[in-house]
């Protein structure tokens, strides 16, 4: 009899052969400059926790606490009996950090967008969205009955012809989301919100942009792309985010007015649907929102390491893109040389991981290094000695 699994032996062994499959390496102890992968002491370079909040003591001390005054879990999703002091006390200071009537945290930011997006956009609307945007935005628009328009990644003259077209055609739509990242995630570039905006409030659009790689980041504190660009709430109309970055934490959230935080938690079924957060996860966060208001140089700290970064690896012959933020694309082209240079640098001593087809397209393959602002001027060196020593190894400079 044929065995109904077979294909996932099969499916996976045919990514081994193409150099296309995870490995995945297993840290042992907390997410810091130099710590334990693999049981071996390396230098963290491929973490998304660019403030270096996740080792922060404050939101530790903040987590612990909360154990012992509300205990180790909620007991239920929000809608019934899990909604705590805590979730409601979190969306409070987030609302008010971002210059937002409201704000809802989600379980996640996957969870945000697969759950939010469908509920925005049915049958009837049209979804445009950037040719580059977050997997989670895809799922979301698919989740959907909405027609769908795509423009080129990062141009606002070709979502104006989208949305032309959109006005000229044949149906007339009942409503348009445009959707798109605030910081894209694999070459590190910011879109422009800004021209995004103007074009949305022209066409009568709505505006939702994934900010998950920009809060912590961009801005004025770390606030994010809507106040990178000083937008009001009228041109952006849902700013989704995440703790799982620069907060150092878990969980998604969105900021808006207060109908759309009405709006998304009677709609949303991942919001709906999972249970709340711990209570050490909600105290931890908002132990982040604290840092930020208070420790602003983590955020001028970040930067300046960026700045060193990127300088350097430019003067080394690197190719790192077009990045502008924290994320530092080192181009390699094909997949198995980024495995092979992630490789190299992990035995000298440096952890950052190869990003390959089909996360970027083929001949796209990188090393995608994320800057972080706990990082000593010696470790920064540590590490662009590696690359050059394993960069010129293997050909790539």
């Amino acid at each position: 009899m044929r065995d109904a699994a077979s294909f996932l032996k099969q499916e996976y062994d045919d990514l081994v052969r193409q150099e296309l499959e995870w490995k995945l390496r297993v840290l042992g102890g907390p997410s810091t400059p130099w710590c334990t992968v693999d049981g071996k002491k390396v230098l963290m370079f491929c973490s998304n926790n660019y403030l270096g909040l996740s080792n922060h003591p404050k939101l530790k001390e903040a987590a612990m606490r909360a154990v012992e005054t509300h205990g180790a879990g909620s007991g239920s999703v929000r809608p019934i009996a899990g909604n705590m002091d805590l979730h409601v006390e979190l969306e409070t200071r987030l609302a008010k950090f971002k210059g937002a009537e409201a704000s809802l945290v989600y379980q996640t930011g996957f969870a945000a967008n697969s759950g939010l997006i469908p509920q925005l956009a049915g049958k009837g609307d049209l979804i445009i969205s950037d040719e580059l945007n977050h997997g989670s935005i895809i799922d979301g628009v698919r989740l959907s009955h909405a027609e769908r328009g795509v423009y080129r990644h990062g141009d606002p003259e070709d979502l104006a012809k989208v949305l032309d077209e959109a006005e000229r055609g044949a149906t007339q739509h009942r409503r348009i989301l445009i959707i798109t990242d605030g910081v894209f995630s694999m070459d590190g570039d910011i879109a422009p919100l800004d021209e995004v905006a103007s074009l949305a409030k022209e066409h009568g659009a709505m505006v939702y942009v994934d900010d998950a790689h920009g809060e912590g980041v961009l801005g004025p504190g770390g606030r994010g792309i809507v106040s990178h660009f000083g937008l009001g709430r009228d041109m952006v109309h849902v700013e989704m985010g995440t703790f799982s970055k620069a907060f150092g934490v878990v969980g998604g959230h969105v900021s808006g007015s207060k109908d759309l935080r009405n709006f998304a938690y009677n709609k949303s079924r991942t919001w709906l649907l999972s249970g709340s957060h711990p209570p050490a996860v909600v105290a931890a966060c908002l132990a982040a929102v604290d840092v930020l208001e208070r420790e602003p140089q983590h955020v001028e700290r970040l930067w300046e390491n960026t700045r060193y970064f990127k300088k350097a690896m430019k003067d080394l012959g690197f190719d790192i893109g077009k990045s502008e933020t924290p994320i530092t694309p080192v181009m390699v082209g094909e997949s198995g040389k980024a495995k092979q240079l992630s490789a190299k640098l992990f035995e000298i001593g440096v952890f950052a991981l190869p990003i390959i087809y089909p996360m970027v397209a083929q001949g796209k393959a990188r090393i995608r290094t994320i800057m972080n602002a706990a990082l000593q001027k010696e470790d920064l060196d540590f590490a662009i000695g590696a690359f050059e020593k394993a960069g010129k190894e293997l050909g790539v400079v």
